[in-house]
């Protein structure tokens, strides 16, 4: 092998993996196609971070009935219905949907719809929704909603895998009968739209190989599209941030640091501005630190004057099953006030239990 080429993680990579309070004693131990590595090259945490996990033991009958109980009669029992959803993981959810039709003789989706609302509503319709439909529902909302959800369409889009991108754009062609791309094409317009179709694909390189001389190489091409001339290149940007993979990425950027004497958010912020410029910033945060890049959305969607619920329910509900004990961490330490307290003093009723009971607790 080439002195220039390495398979191990390079010191991006590990230093990264160590912010992720994870413990590998040195990557050489690892196989390229060791599920730890390929999980770190994704960016996801390899130890259980989500705060709804599920229950071990588990009847859909009895939480069927349980929901039913709570619907049935004068009032509903919202309490019981949030104690209920947000004990079980998504598949269990959707095991209670069948049952509760087969038992009941009655659609769940229907009856929550018909007891309770607005963005109450909007979180357990959510919670009642397969993974890979909810985020098909919410592109489709971004594109043909009223106005375009421009940032809805970067957070999917940067922060999904291969492998999710893959079951979204099959599911999207099945339930909406056009393509996502085609609908992306449709609804966005310029380099914007060349990055979000590009993301679209899902056809990042998902592996761990590091070539050093193709990262010092990606490096100095990224500074010669943007920093070294009059105007700038915003294809070689695309390029390289929405094909290599994770580690590669991660040393280019300490190279292009090297080079430029600046990270390149500040010469994504310079050189770049409006869509163009949240869509590639979004993809750099999300290889580097996708939980920080959720804390973020939280923390924005919350300050100031009135809450993008939007964004608020799908980052809470999306991440609940995944990372947002870390989405929690990182949410701290950035903003020096914990997430709980944040949704706390933005939200309020049931609305505010719910994605409460999301969140996990205070820290």
């Amino acid at each position: 092998m080439a002195v220039s080429s390495y398979t191990v993680l390079n010191s991006s990579c590990l230093s990264a993996l160590d912010a992720d309070n994870n413990r590998l004693t040195r990557s050489e131990h690892y196989g390229e196609n060791d599920p730890h590595i390929q999980a770190f090259a994704f960016g996801e945490l390899m130890e259980n971070q989500a705060t709804v996990k599920g229950l071990s033991a588990f009847s859909a009958e009895q939480e069927a009935q349980a929901l039913r109980k709570a619907m049935k009669g004068l009032g509903t029992d919202e309490d019981a219905i949030i104690e209920t959803l947000t004990k079980l993981n998504v598949s269990q959810r959707q095991q209670v949907l069948i049952t509760y039709k087969s038992t009941i003789g009655r659609d769940l989706i229907d009856d929550l719809k018909s007891e309770l609302s607005g963005n109450f509503e909007r979180v357990i319709i959510a919670l009642m929704t397969p993974t890979t439909m909810y985020d098909v529902h919410e592109l489709r909302r971004a594109l043909k909603g009223a106005g375009t959800d421009e940032g809805c369409l970067i957070e999917i889009l940067a922060s999904r895998t291969n492998a999710e991108i893959r079951h979204i754009n099959e599911n999207y062609k099945l339930q909406y009968g056009s393509t996502l791309e085609d609908d992306i094409v449709s609804d966005t317009s310029s380099m914007f739209r060349r990055v979000l179709v590009s993301l679209a694909t899902g056809n990042r390189d998902e592996g761990t190989f590091v070539d050093e001389g193709l990262a010092q190489q990606d490096a100095q091409h990224l500074y010669e599209a943007g920093e070294k001339k009059w105007g700038t290149d915003e294809v070689q940007f695309m390029s390289i941030l929405c094909t290599r993979n994770r580690c590669h990425l991660l040393r280019v950027f300490d190279v292009y640091r090297a080079i430029a004497n600046k990270d390149i958010t500040e010469s994504i912020k310079s050189e770049m501005s409006g869509d163009l410029e949240d869509a590639l910033l979004a993809v750099v945060k999300c290889l580097r630190n996708k939980p920080a890049y959720f804390a973020e959305r939280l923390y924005k969607s919350m300050k100031g004057l009135g809450t993008d619920d939007s964004t608020l329910i799908r980052v809470m509900v999306s991440r609940s099953e995944i990372d947002m004990l870390h989405i929690r961490r990182e949410f701290l330490a950035t903003y020096g006030k914990s997430l709980h307290s944040f949704i706390k003093g933005d939200c309020s009723g049931d609305y505010r239990k719910v994605l409460l009971r999301l969140c996990g607790g205070e820290d």
